[in-house]
């Protein structure tokens, strides 16, 4: 029987187990450069006892930040200085991917350089807030993305898959996932365009499969990971029946042989059995327990067939040992609920770290 401490090959690498950190954002990429700290560097070695760590969401271009403090992967300045938190996880013996992340319509101007807008498949404001260092602001209306700019979007992402092999990353995970912008084209509430990148269901994948083609031409397919989460309602996100969208998405990427796919996991284990049997390739699973925290229990989906490797979030946070602790079954500090719904970002408290 396979469990979660059995070794595992992934992207040409031998991990050490099959416990993966998830991505969840800090927000400390403090500056105006948007470059990682020696902060940052301490956290992630700290944690380099998991099999697998994914980063937070760092955006491939200036426009692609949703958030105040989140670092970059598109300038000199910041794969320097990521190479300092990469080459910190390597000494630790850990290995880690970058996690990609262009946020959208999720954002607000005042968190851009001057000039710049939130762009979107269509121009649907999402609603709700985000925090900002001017304190929380209503979401406003994305401007539309025209053919050009998506084009260019997709050689950004390229770009900085790239950057993050510079800098010392072992791959990439795609975001996805959670109502950001490869979200925003899958999904019908956020994609109403008419042109290729819209209507049906070929329309509506071809963002997202555009993306992992380029990436993975550029890197490797064996380097490269895609987040999603079918049917989470998360920044406002609508998709009264994923199945068909994903099943053609998973069925277009299955050729890539890429590193993995990982399943931000909702409530319907029904849908996570039928797209954990359409992959062909190594699944992770971030279990749905809202609103726990994924506990030790979750070591079982490994051994039941259901993944290959189990993603956790919160518990990470208050326990950079995890994995340790998950063997020797506890104790585990108990995260606090900032963990969840605010982490670092000063107090705002509708942002839940746990799903970033």
């Amino acid at each position: 029987m396979t469990t979660a401490f059995d070794p595992i090959v992934l992207g040409g690498k031998r991990l050490t187990s099959r416990v993966v950190m998830a991505p969840m954002t800090r927000s400390r990429a403090f500056g105006p450069g948007a470059e990682p700290t020696e902060l940052m560097a301490t956290y992630y070695a700290q944690r380099a006892s998991a099999g697998l760590l994914v980063t937070e969401g760092i955006q491939p271009s200036p426009v692609g930040q949703g958030y105040p403090d989140t670092p970059g992967l598109h300038t000199s300045g910041q794969v320097q200085a990521w190479r300092t938190v990469t080459d910190a996880v390597h000494r630790e013996g850990g290995a880690i991917f970058a996690q990609l992340m262009h946020t959208g319509r999720i954002g607000h101007p005042v968190l851009l350089p001057e000039g710049l807008v939130p762009v979107a498949p269509s121009p649907v404001a999402a609603k709700g807030q985000v925090y900002t260092h001017q304190g929380p602001k209503k979401f406003v209306t994305p401007q539309e993305l025209t053919g050009a700019e998506i084009r260019q979007t997709v050689a950004d992402f390229a770009d900085a898959a790239r950057n993050a092999i510079e800098a010392g990353f072992d791959g990439v995970e795609l975001h996805g996932a959670n109502g950001y912008l490869i979200h925003q084209f899958l999904a019908p509430n956020t994609n109403r365009r008419t042109d290729a990148w819209g209507g049906d269901t070929e329309g509506r994948i071809r963002f997202a499969v555009e993306v992992v083609t380029a990436v993975a031409e550029a890197i490797g397919g064996h380097r490269v990971g895609l987040r999603i989460s079918p049917g989470n309602v998360y920044n406002d996100i609508a998709e009264d029946d994923p199945t068909e969208v994903y099943a053609a998405l998973l069925d277009r990427l299955a050729a890539l042989d890429l590193a993995y796919l990982h399943l931000m996991e909702g409530p319907d284990r029904s849908l996570t059995a039928r797209l954990r049997k359409a992959w062909p390739g190594t699944f992770v699973l971030n279990p749905f327990t809202y609103p726990d925290a994924t506990g030790p229990d979750a070591l079982e989906l490994v051994e039941d067939g259901s993944a290959d490797m189990v993603a956790y979030g919160a518990l990470f946070l208050a326990n950079p040992d995890l994995p340790a602790r998950l063997a020797a079954g506890g104790p585990f500090n108990t995260p606090d609920k900032a963990t969840f719904y605010g982490g670092d970002h000063r107090g705002y408290t509708d942002y839940p770290t746990l799903t970033a």
